[in-house]
C-alpha cells in the first residue's frame, strides 16, 4: 500500500502558489469588466442583449466547456491542458483589449471562455493529486477559492483603477504579465498527471453538454433583451433543456460516460453542487448588479465603485478562509444553510436599503458566499476518486461557472425585465428613441443628451426608478433562492458531513487509486 506521504508530489505547495494566482486572474476575469460596462454602453452602444452577452459570454463559455476540458485533461495530462489554456486567455485577452465593436467584443469573451475552462477545469484535479492527504487537501482548497473568490471580488477594483488612466480594454491586458508569470512558473513545478485507464471519449455527449447549455441560455438571454420574438426565444431555452436531459440520459446508459452520473447520488455531492451554484450565481448577480447601480445611480466613479466594494472582497476571503475551521466545530452542514442564510439576509439588505455605503450587507454577503464556496468545494472533491479528478473537478467547477452565467441571466434579465416594463418616456421622445432609451439605463443617459432640459430630466428620472425597481426586485428573488436552498443543506446528516474536514475521506484508500504524478519539468 502506498501511503499519503510517499504519493506527495515535491513542490506541491509551490504548485498551489500557480494554481491560486492563475485562479485569481481567472476570477477577476468574471468581474473586472463590470465597472467598465457603463464606459462600453456610451461608446460601443450595444442593445441590452447585447451587453448581456459581453459581460455573461464569458462565463457561459466556460461552464459550457469544462465538462469536455475536463475530460480530455483526465485523459491528455492536467498540466498539459491549463498550460494550453494560458496561451488561450492571453492571446483572447490582447484581442478583447482591442475590440471595436459588441460582436468583437462577444466573441474574444467567449475565447476567454475557452481559456479560461481549460485552466479551471485542470486545477482542482492538479489540487486533489497534488495534496492527496485529506487535510491538507481542505486548507489547499479553503485557499484555492479564497483566491478565485478574491479574484472576483477584486475585479471592480483593479477596473476601477485602470479606468481612471486608460481605455476599457485595459482591464484586458492585466491579465498578461499574469499569464507569463504563470506559464513560466507552471511548466517549472506542476506535477503533470492523467488517469492512467485509457477511456473512450464521449464526443457526442461533450457535444450535447455545450449545445445545450449554450441555447438553454442564450434563451435566457434574448428574453431578458428585449426581443421581440419572445416565443422563439423560450422555445430555444426548452430546447437547450432537452439537450440537457438527452445528455443526462446518455450519460446514464453508456459504458464510458465524461461524467459519471452515479456521484449525483451520494447526497454530499448533489447537495453541494446545488448550494455552489446557488450561491455563486447569486454572487455574480449581485457584483454586476451593485457595479452598475453605484455607477449609474449613486453617481459613483469607476474607482470609488470598485473601492465601495473592496470589503465584499475582504470578508469574502475571511470567510473562505473559515470556513474549514468553523465546520470542523459545528459541522458542513451548519455551515453550509448558515453561509446562505447569511448572504440572503445581505441580498435583502440591499433591496431595501440601496448599495450606497451599505457596509454590512457587503461584509454579510462577502462572509457567507466565501464559506458556502470553500465547504461546497471540499465536499465534492473529497467525493473524488483520484484517477477521475478531472471530470469532478470540471463538474464542480462547472457548477460554479454555470451558477455564475445563469446567475447573470436570469438576474440581469430580470432587472432588465423590470427596467422595460417600468420605464416611462417622455411625450417628446420619438419611437426611436423609446426603443434605445428601454435597452438599458446607460442608453437612456445617451437619448436623454439630445432632448431638451426638462424632456431630459423627466427621462432620466423615470429611467432611474426604473433601474432602481429592476434592482431591488433582482435582489430580492435571489435572497429568496437562496433561502429555499438553506434547508437542505441545514438537514444533511451528520455522518454525511463529517468527511468535509477531512476524517471520512481518509476512510478512501488512496492506494486503489493509480494515479501516477510524473516528475516536475
Amino acid at each position: 500500500m502506498v501511503t499519503d506521504n510517499e504519493t506527495q508530489p515535491r513542490n506541491r505547495w509551490k504548485s498551489l502558489v500557480v494554481l491560486c494566482a492563475s485562479l485569481l486572474m481567472v476570477g477577476m476575469d468574471l468581474t473586472v469588466l463590470h465597472v467598465a460596462v457603463p464606459t462600453i454602453s456610451q461608446q460601443l452602444l450595444p442593445s441590452g442583449a447585447e451587453l448581456l452577452w459581453i459581460v455573461d459570454s464569458y462565463a457561459l463559455v466556460v461552464a459550457a466547456a469544462l465538462i469536455t476540458f475536463g475530460t480530455l485533461a483526465d485523459r491528455y495530462g492536467r498540466k498539459r491542458i491549463l498550460l494550453l489554456g494560458f496561451v488561450v486567455f492571453g492571446l483572447a485577452s490582447a484581442a478583447a483589449a482591442v475590440s471595436l465593436s459588441p460582436l468583437q467584443l462577444i466573441v474574444a469573451r467567449a475565447m476567454l471562455g475557452v481559456g479560461g475552462a481549460m485552466i479551471m477545469s485542470s486545477t482542482p484535479a492538479l489540487v486533489r493529486v497534488a495534496f492527496p492527504d485529506a487535510r491538507e487537501r481542505t486548507l489547499a482548497v479553503g485557499l484555492w477559492v479564497a483566491s478565485y473568490s478574491v479574484g472576483v471580488s477584486i475585479g471592480p477594483l483593479v477596473g476601477g483603477v485602470l479606468l481612471e488612466s486608460f481605455w476599457w480594454g485595459s482591464v484586458f491586458l492585466i491579465n498578461l504579465p499574469i499569464v507569463a508569470v504563470a506559464l513560466i512558473a507552471g511548466a517549472r513545478v506542476l506535477p503533470a498527471s492523467k488517469d492512467p485507464q485509457t477511456r473512450r471519449w464521449d464526443a457526442p455527449g461533450a457535444a450535447l453538454s455545450a449545445l445545450g447549455l449554450a441555447t438553454l441560455v442564450y434563451g435566457l438571454q434574448e428574453l431578458g433583451g428585449g426581443t421581440d420574438a419572445v416565443a422563439l426565444a423560450a422555445g430555444v431555452a426548452v430546447a437547450g433543456l432537452g439537450l440537457l436531459t438527452v445528455f443526462v440520459t446518455r450519460q446514464r446508459r453508456i459504458t464510458s460516460p465524461l461524467v459519471d452520473m452515479a456521484q449525483f447520488s451520494d447526497r454530499r455531492f448533489s447537495t453541494a453542487a446545488v448550494c455552489v451554484m446557488g450561491c455563486y450565481g447569486s454572487y455574480m448577480a449581485l457584483l454586476f448588479l451593485l457595479t452598475q447601480r453605484l455607477q449609474l445611480l449613486d453617481g459613483y466613479t469607476p474607482l470609488q465603485a470598485g473601492l465601495t466594494l473592496t470589503p465584499l472582497a475582504v470578508a469574502n476571503a475571511v470567510g473562505a478562509a473559515l470556513a474549514p475551521r468553523l465546520s470542523s466545530r459545528f459541522g458542513v452542514h451548519r455551515g453550509l444553510a448558515g453561509g446562505l442564510i447569511l448572504l440572503a439576509v445581505a441580498l435583502l439588505g440591499f433591496t431595501a436599503f440601496g448599495s450606497a455605503h451599505n457596509y454590512p450587507a457587503l461584509v454579510a454577503a462577502g462572509l457567507g458566499a466565501g464559506a458556502v464556496m470553500t465547504l461546497g468545494s471540499d465536499v465534492m472533491l473529497g467525493t473524488a476518486p483520484a484517477q477521475r479528478a478531472g471530470e469532478v473537478g470540471a463538474v464542480q467547477e462547472t457548477s460554479f461557472s454555470l451558477g455564475a452565467g445563469l446567475g447573470l441571466a436570469l438576474f440581469g434579465s430580470l432587472l432588465s425585465i423590470v427596467y422595460r416594463l417600468t420605464l416611462q418616456t417622455p411625450p417628446a421622445a420619438t419611437a426611436q428613441q423609446d426603443t434605445a432609451a428601454s435597452h438599458s439605463l446607460g442608453a437612456a443617459a445617451q437619448v436623454a443628451a439630445h432632448l431638451d432640459g426638462s424632456q431630459a430630466h423627466t427621462l432620466l428620472t423615470n429611467a432611474t426608478s426604473a433601474f432602481d425597481t429592476g434592482f431591488a426586485v433582482a435582489t430580492a428573488t435571489a435572497a429568496a433562492l437562496l433561502l429555499l436552498l438553506a434547508p437542505p443543506a441545514a438537514t444533511l446528516p451528520k455522518a454525511l458531513t463529517h468527511g468535509a474536514t477531512g476524517d471520512l475521506d481518509r476512510d478512501t484508500d488512496l492506494s486503489s487509486t493509480t494515479t501516477q504524478p510524473e516528475p516536475c519539468s
